[in-house]
């Protein structure tokens, strides 16, 4: 038996042993294969701008894309992307940008920007050309900023107007007989409504119309600018439903022609200048990326720029969300290090938790008093996302931002019936005081811990429009009249005093520095990116825990998976948030 322990266990050392160094291996490998052949630019490159990759606030590098030479490769950030086409417009080696627009995943506010990159890249007189075979609406909003844009012979333009549909789940509750007992603070704070309602409530039809007919009027009016046509015409070629072919497409100027790809690279071989058999010189921004040297020069002067992208959670979260924890340490170490001299806060966030929320206004609030503070709103700011941006000292918003969703919820359901109809389950229990099961979930609340509920949600709607009228320096009052759970988009938001100025992220900088005072300065960004060892852990964890369950329910069912999880995210606590989602078609 002792023989046998004595073998077990120098078994078991040499085993940790050898996973150890296969561990540094790998990391050295994958290390060495990112360091390893760094990518050339070359002459005359085009680089190639897809919009069906997602360009987000902030990357992370996944190390198993660099060492799996097939995986594709990360997009750059939203950010890195708009200072990628800002130095290509001085860049000798690069000669245009073709823009591949059949499909746009990112969102609007994030196209805006990323459509203003462009149109700076063109004063370079470089070539920009844009292709798709089917153009969404989404993608000819950033492709028809090109000097040609093109479809496919036998695809066509979308060009049906905007439509946002909301699933209402109050007849399936019923059926259930699960009773959600929703508590909100707002007229307009519509995120509880497909859990208490069969269609929209008048109110949220009013601000929805408006806030979505504000993003179509941005449209068109960018549309018409570059194709020089009349916005009118423009509209009435979608309510007529003129546009069915790619034919009507081009007939009626919203495309420049229609080729087939091997048509649109024999044009790019002319402008470039190449011999029919020269090969064009594509080059993606991810590797333009690697390759451009695009380093901060040193300065020991900082702006921290911290993206806040996602839910606004209590507690740890993960990286995908806006934690209270992790952002209340983050926010207190950038405000007590001397050497940053201003914050860069960038949101983009439905919302969620309130008292979340409140912990990150508290420590924002703090930083303002030491330095500057500037916040850019991305694609979505609202509700918790807006409650953390209120008491900056300027607000920048794109004009197809969503914001405001001034308004608090709470949701308490109620499985008593459910269990009892449906599956034959019954509760009873023993309390030492009248309340100490109230929202326990298996019974009803009575009218006395509604009362206590709703004035609960009335006091967080009370303290949010506090914090607003301080931070925007307004009467509450005035902020009641706008609040309500309203909506609204960026260009609305400062003409009701709750931005500042339309402006990028890059705008936000600049005036951060110009607050600040400073001539030289370098970006550090929050959160830091993880180390070798941490990225390799997380990302192998993570797509393995996805692929498994979206192999056994598959995608759709995973996505509803996620939305199921943050409703339940919701349930008891008080939450300042949009809508489930904002989908816009």
């Amino acid at each position: 038996m002792k023989g046998f322990f004595k073998t077990f266990f120098a078994a078991l050392l040499a085993l940790i042993v050898f996973t150890v160094i296969g561990i540094f291996l790998l990391i050295g490998f994958v290390t060495s294969a990112a360091t390893a052949d760094k990518p050339v630019v070359g002459s005359k490159a085009v680089l190639v701008l897809d919009l069906s990759n997602q360009f987000k606030e902030q990357t992370e590098e996944n190390p198993f894309n660099t060492l799996l030479k097939e995986s594709a490769p990360d997009a750059p950030s939203l950010y890195e992307m708009v200072k990628l086409l800002h130095h290509a417009r001085s860049d000798s080696s690069v000669k245009g940008v073709y823009i591949l627009c059949g499909n746009n995943i990112n969102g609007f506010a994030a196209s805006e920007e990323l459509r203003k990159a462009l149109l700076d890249f063109k004063r370079s007189e470089k070539l920009v050309i844009a292709y798709g075979e089917t153009i969404t609406q989404k993608g000819y909003y950033v492709g028809n900023v090109a000097d040609k844009i093109y479809c496919h012979p036998q695809g066509g333009v979308d060009w049906g107007g905007f439509a946002s549909n909301l699933l209402f789940l109050k007849g399936m509750l019923d059926k259930l007989e699960i009773q959600p007992q929703i508590f909100y603070a707002g007229k307009f704070k519509s995120a509880t409504e497909p859990l208490r309602e069969t269609q929209m409530t008048e109110a949220n039809r009013l601000q929805t119309s408006v806030w979505l007919g504000d993003l179509y009027n941005q449209f068109l009016g960018a549309a018409a600018a570059t194709r020089n046509l009349d916005t009118a015409k423009l509209r009435s070629l979608a309510v007529q439903g003129a546009i069915q072919t790619a034919n009507d497409a081009w007939k009626n100027g919203l495309v420049d022609g229609l080729k087939y790809d091997d048509e649109i690279k024999k044009e790019l071989q002319q402008k470039l200048k190449l011999a029919e058999k020269d090969k064009i010189n594509f080059v993606t921004f991810s590797d333009y990326a690697k390759a451009a040297d695009m380093d901060n020069d040193y300065s020991e002067s900082k702006i921290a720029l911290i993206y806040a992208d996602g839910d606004i959670v209590s507690g740890s979260g993960d990286r995908e969300q806006v934690s209270s924890d992790a952002f209340r340490t983050l926010i207190r170490k950038v405000r007590m290090d001397n050497s940053v001299k201003a914050i860069v806060f960038r949101v983009n966030s439905p919302g969620g938790s309130s008292l979340a929320s409140d912990v990150i206004w508290r420590e924002i609030s703090l930083a303002r008093k030491e330095k500057p503070v500037i916040v850019s709103m991305g694609d979505v700011a609202a509700s918790g996302g807006y409650y953390i941006s209120c008491n900056a000292d300027s607000v920048f918003v794109n004009a197809n931002t969503i914001t405001g969703s001034i308004g608090v919820f709470s949701i308490v359901p109620n499985f008593q019936s459910f269990f009892k109809n449906k599956l034959g389950i019954t509760f009873d229990g023993v309390k030492t005081a009248p309340y100490a099961d109230m929202g326990s979930g298996d019974r009803p609340l009575n009218e006395t811990e509604k009362r206590f509920f709703q004035a609960g949600t009335d006091s967080i709607y009370l303290t949010f429009k506090s914090r607003v009228a301080e931070g925007r320096r307004k009467d509450i009052n005035y902020i009641d009249s706008i609040a309500q759970g309203r909506v609204w988009t960026g260009t609305r938001a400062i003409q009701v005093g709750l931005a500042d100025r339309i402006g990028t992220l890059q705008d936000a900088i600049d005036c951060a520095a110009k607050k600040a005072e400073l001539k030289e300065y370098r970006i550090k960004e929050y959160p830091e990116k993880k180390n070798i060892i941490e990225q390799l852990m997380n990302t192998y964890k993570r797509s393995i825990k996805v692929n498994i369950i979206k192999e056994e329910i598959g995608e759709e069912q995973l996505k509803a998976l996620k939305e199921m999880k943050k409703v339940r995210q919701m349930i008891g606590q008080p939450q300042a948030r949009l809508p489930f989602s904002v989908d816009i078609n």
